[in-house]
């Protein structure tokens, strides 16, 4: 009976550590490159460097865009990742499939232009990440923006950037993020908070400040 007391304790570790640890990882590997003051930078990575090598120096680590038809790459807390198009958000089967390959965009939102309106993107920010994919943890760190970070949004071989002027966690039946109206370009990220739940949402709103 005790041996078993013990392998129960011992799996509910293991558990633990399986399902907080790519948060932990995201969160350690942060606070190194804030030490270290070394940033992400969007560019061609000559280097190619190990994660070990990453982590012994200060050089900036360069982003090369999975794609320039539609993805998505935010320089301070490394993310680079596809965005996957015209996902509806109350189809969950469709939405969980979409977030496995990517960040996804919302169905009855704009597409990035010059022209007012409101680009909605959202991914997870987990911990079963052996359930939910490769991008799982994509939007981690996202809490970690302040204003005037920038995002890069690729679409149709045009990078537009956006510029962050707001965050905020609302409430999981609040809508008007996704429902406002606007008189500008504006870029809207969303997230679950916590991470791996359905409690509230993290949502960063962010205005176009140049296309290139």
């Amino acid at each position: 009976m005790k041996r078993l007391s013990t392998l129960l304790i011992i799996l509910g570790f293991i558990f633990i550590a399986l399902s907080f640890g790519p948060l932990i990882k995201d969160e350690v590997w942060y606070y190194l490159m804030q030490l270290k003051n070394q940033k992400y930078e969007l560019g061609a990575d000559t280097q190619q460097e190990s994660v070990f090598g990453k982590l012994l120096t200060s050089r900036p680590i360069m982003i090369t865009p999975v794609n320039k038809d539609f993805a998505i790459v935010i320089e301070k807390i490394g993310v680079n990742a596809p965005i996957v198009a015209n996902v509806s958000i109350s189809n969950e089967e469709q939405y969980d499939e979409a977030l496995k390959n990517g960040v996804a965009h919302a169905s009855f939102s704009d597409y990035p232009s010059d022209k007012a309106g409101n680009v909605y993107l959202f991914a997870h920010a987990s911990l079963n990440f052996w359930d939910l994919g490769k991008y799982a943890t994509v939007f981690n760190l996202l809490k970690k923006l302040d204003y005037g970070d920038l995002v890069h949004v690729f679409y149709k071989g045009k990078t537009y950037v956006y510029v962050v002027a707001n965050k905020e966690v609302i409430n999981g039946w609040n809508t008007n993020p996704i429902t406002r109206s606007t008189i500008e370009p504006i870029l809207t990220l969303q997230t679950c908070d916590p991470p791996g739940t359905t409690l509230n949402r993290f949502v960063v709103t962010a205005k176009l400040k140049e296309i290139i």
